[in-house]
């Protein structure tokens, strides 16, 4: 887990519609074109990531989020 440090990326999180109460469900987006859906922002930290035990990419690493609401048992990666 981590947070979100980049003012761009609070910028962002602050006009999209949550997915419950302080978190949003997001595909992250790398800078080298990667993708990862799935991806649990909470409260502006990156807590986790559907079938990955940690998360399998730094902040640096993001180029940007699309938001997806896609929900999963969160309890179980």
């Amino acid at each position: 887990m981590y947070s979100l440090t980049d003012k761009r990326f609070a910028e962002f999180f602050k006009q999209q519609p949550e997915t419950g109460m302080g978190y949003w469900v997001v595909t992250a987006v790398l800078k080298d074109g990667r993708k990862y859906d799935q991806v649990l922002v909470n409260s502006g930290y990156v807590t986790q990531v559907k079938n990955h035990r940690n998360i399998p990419f730094a902040e640096r690493d993001i180029d940007h989020f699309i938001i997806t609401h896609e929900k999963w048992d969160f309890s179980g990666t």
